[in-house]
């Protein structure tokens, strides 16, 4: 029994023309090649605006992500590398707010352009692979993959990688298809593009490697000057951030030593089947509705129904480029299995948002296989899924945030009202000096934050670290002066006190606690030792 049958008859019979019309109407779109960019365009933005506003409510409780403000400090300085990752995410950061002013929302809004971009380039990829109905299906589904909405809400190089590496996936099937000079070149310059992102793109470049050399058309396209042009392309275009490398004594790969690298086995482990468990269930969602999407195809639906009696076809697929569909799945195959072997063989620490990256081809990968076949109201189906799910959350995005700041008031840094600290500190410095405070010397987790909420965004200088970003010195620090500041419940606390002892010893000593309340919930109050050392006379 459905709730239809207890409408009237009359009322169904109105209902399932229009219903038809409607899916009939955006399977049209999806099919044609000027609607169908349009749709695509257009469903991009309005996924990003509105998540947009759904992430704002739902971290009003909060002061952005470290990592974002960690893009935002890099993004005040154009530089080659920054310490831990290669320059794009900074640079982007940097480009994105000089348009837009330096506030939450707007670090929500990049985070969700960029992922708007993602879904875009997807597309593009799954056009090579399927026709233009399952493409858009692609899209929806990737759309309600966590990664492209809660999950996505800090901007950094995790994230900009949604852009960059599917860029260099599109590059490569084209590449593979046309095996031209040009081609080469292209896929060479998204390869440096997403090098420049972070360098664990390096996972799917090997993928895309083992792809090429494992298909049966691999002497067609290692026979052409296509890879070769891309090896070329990509050592030259590299060549900027190899020579900073060197002049910085190869400090990112030191960081990722010291900070990923482990002795225990079996501690490795435990961390990879995490890794594996986290990316498995962030995909159950897009899979699990895309399934959904197939079972609410109604008895009344007049076309067969293969998706959900009769799944497999013998027959050939003409919706599917069998060639760049092997390409995908091998690609995906190796993705997926590549990184936690490797973090086993290595002992590596493996963090979950590393697969954030790893699994944009799963949904086409899925859709791809030659024997589906997919139905018109599908299509329509999965997209009212999407914007239901989206409203819902946007209603109640605001009941989220209270709930969440309740449930768990110590388990975000951002919490800890940095924000009022550091306009508290701004104006101390003022008060003090009349000039603006141009240094903050302090752990990442302080410092960034004191850069991205300071009207004066003060350069961030973290003490003890090999990995320093390179925006300011400590020489430079002394000459303009600082404010070190130090967390009293960072277990970290003894190294920060030890370091401003050696390097603010003429300091003017303060100790400000601050504490965040929103819709009548308190945070965290913390209590920060801070360090005000007047510029150099």
């Amino acid at each position: 029994m459905t709730v239809a049958s207890f409408l009237p008859a009359a009322s169904r019979a109105r209902r399932r023309p229009s219903v038809r019309r409607l899916a009939a109407w955006l399977a049209a779109c999806a099919g044609d090649p000027v609607a169908g960019w349009r749709l695509v365009i257009g469903f991009a933005i309005a996924h990003a605006v509105l998540w947009t506003f759904i992430l704002i409510n739902l971290k009003a409780a909060q002061d952005v992500h470290m990592d974002v403000a960690e893009a935002f400090a890099w993004g005040q300085k154009f530089q080659f590398g920054y310490g831990k990752h290669p320059p794009l995410s900074g640079w982007v950061a940097g480009l994105w707010f000089k348009m837009f002013p330096v506030t939450d929302w707007a670090t929500y809004a990049l985070a969700m352009a960029t992922l708007g971009c993602g879904l875009v380039v997807c597309w593009r990829i799954a056009l090579r692979v399927v026709d233009r109905r399952r493409a858009f299906f692609v899209v929806v589904m990737l759309a309600l993959y966590p990664i492209f909405n809660f999950k996505g809400f800090k901007y950094n190089p995790d994230l900009l990688q949604l852009v960059t590496l599917p860029l260099v996936v599109l590059a490569y099937l084209n590449a593979f298809e046309k095996r031209s000079v040009r081609s080469g070149l292209w896929l060479g310059l998204a390869g440096a593009l997403a090098l420049m992102t972070k360098y664990w793109v390096l996972t799917m470049i090997g993928a895309i490697g083992i792809a090429a050399l494992v298909h049966p058309d691999r002497l067609k396209f290692l026979g052409s000057p296509a890879p070769w042009v891309a090896i070329l392309t990509l050592v030259v275009a590299m060549i900027p951030h190899l020579v900073w490398l060197r002049e910085v004594d190869f400090v990112p790969l030191t960081y990722a030593g010291d900070v990923y690298g482990l002795s225990d086995r079996a501690q490795s482990a435990q961390l990879v089947l995490g890794y594996v468990g986290h990316n498995l269930a962030l995909l159950l969602a897009p899979v699990a509705l895309a399934l959904l999407a197939l079972a609410l195809l109604p008895p009344w639906w007049k076309t067969p129904l293969a998706l959900v009696t009769r799944p497999w076809s013998r027959g050939p697929n003409p919706g599917v480029n069998r060639s760049q569909a092997l390409n995908i799945w091998i690609i995906q195959v190796v993705v997926a299995i590549g990184p936690p072997l490797g973090g086993l063989i290595f002992e590596v620490y493996m963090k979950t948002d590393w697969g954030i990256s790893l699994f944009f081809l799963t949904p086409l990968a899925l859709v791809a296989i030659p024997q589906l076949r997919s139905q018109k109201r599908a299509l329509f189906n999965i997209c009212a899924i999407w914007l239901v799910v989206t409203l819902a959350t946007l209603a109640g995005s605001p009941a989220i945030a209270v709930r969440e700041m309740a449930a768990n008031p110590n388990g975000a840094s951002g919490y800890g009202d940095r924000s009022q600290l550091a306009r508290e500190l701004t104006q101390a410095w003022h008060d003090r000096f009349a000039t603006r405070w141009a240094v903050v010397a302090g752990t990442t987790e302080i410092g960034e934050p004191m850069t991205f909420y300071s009207p004066d965004h003060p350069a961030p200088l973290t003490p003890g670290e090999l990995w320093s970003s390179g925006l300011t010195s400590l020489e430079e620090a002394r000459r303009l002066g600082f404010i070190g500041i130090c967390d009293t419940s960072d277990g970290r606390l003894p190294v920060c006190t030890a370091w401003m002892a050696a390097n603010a010893a003429n300091a003017e000593r303060l100790t400000v606690t601050t504490q965040r309340f929103f819709q009548g919930r308190s945070g965290p109050a913390i209590t920060w030792n801070v360090y005000i050392v007047p510029p150099a006379k």
